[in-house]
């Protein structure tokens, strides 16, 4: 069964996978959903906090619970993320994966720590996701151009199908077709070899961002995710933010290190990730990457049916 667009009316569920969640942020996030015409349902354990590591959102069986309940509601046409962090991890592995897979599929939507949640959705559910703005984060709130490029992607996604930014610039030239998938830099590094991990990214447009990691960590991340054979037959590469990761020049240099002998495409700035105003990117579909011209355009749009615009 194809994944639809949103429309009014819509109930969709707010999970806490990874990092405890400031509640007026979250408040803020959740009015703006409102306005979207959705009915957001935040599930029991999202404002918890775990006793003894306080940069968790709760237990990790708690946190496992509400997003796995939210994803076998009937009811419920999306899963979104209030926010990124730590966690992901500890609690990937306590999902039913068989029960997930029987229920009617939904849209997943976050970044960052949840791209450990996009990779085993597309791991053991095949569908696609969305890597994009959280209503706990305050880029959220605060940037009406983020809410509404994940708003127009949610409701009347034919009208993003063509992603760009305004700072795009080509690592390395050339046109590319596959798959986009991927995420934040550092989780994929973290995640390679465990049960929610795919093998490698062959055949894919390997999307890739990260925020408050130095040059040197970067340089580590890449290389692990090398020496794991993950870079292997990748179609191409597609850069986001790098917000707080030192000089561009620096950061640069490392992704034209790792990236530039690879013989692909590699596209960099595209305007998603941790950055102050950013687009969202779908993962799990089909696309052309166009480095010259600074574009993804998808193949089709993520979801079918028609427009809840």
């Amino acid at each position: 069964m194809p994944l639809r667009p949103l429309r009014p009316g819509d109930r969709i569920a707010l999970a806490a996978p990874s990092g405890a969640v400031d509640p007026a942020r979250l408040a803020r996030g959740i009015d703006i959903l409102r306005t979207w015409g959705l009915e957001p349902v935040v599930l029991p354990h999202v404002h918890d906090t775990h006793p003894t590591l306080p940069y968790l959102a709760g237990q990790d069986l708690h946190r496992a619970a509400d997003f796995q309940s939210a994803w076998l509601d009937p009811e419920i046409a999306a899963v979104f993320c209030v926010r990124g962090g730590f966690g992901a991890q500890r609690m990937v592995d306590l999902l039913d994966w068989d029960a997930m897979r029987a229920a009617p599929p939904k849209t997943l939507v976050g970044f960052s720590d949840v791209t450990v949640l996009h990779e085993a959705v597309a791991r053991h559910l095949d569908l696609p996701t969305l890597y994009g703005p959280m209503p706990g984060a305050a880029t959220f709130s605060r940037d009406a151009r983020t809410a509404e490029h994940l708003r127009r992607t949610l409701f009347d996604p034919a009208t993003t199908t063509v992603l760009t930014g305004p700072d795009t610039s080509a690592l390395v030239p050339g046109r590319a077709h596959g798959v986009l998938m991927g995420g934040c830099a550092s989780l994929l590094a973290a995640d390679r070899g465990t049960p929610a991990a795919r093998p490698s990214f062959a055949g894919g447009l390997l999307v890739l961002e990260d925020v408050n990691e130095q040059p040197y960590q970067l340089d580590r991340m890449l290389t692990q995710l090398r020496r794991s054979g993950a870079l292997t037959g990748v179609a191409g590469v597609v850069l986001g933010s790098w917000d707080g990761c030192g000089p561009v020049e620096s950061v640069r240099a490392v992704m034209l290190d790792h990236l530039g002998g690879l013989g692909v495409p590699v596209l960099g700035e595209l305007g998603f990730g941790h950055c102050p105003s950013s687009i969202t990117v779908p993962l799990g579909v089909p696309a052309t990457l166009d480095a010259d011209a600074g574009t993804v355009t998808l193949d089709e749009p993520v979801f079918s049916g028609p427009t809840g615009a």
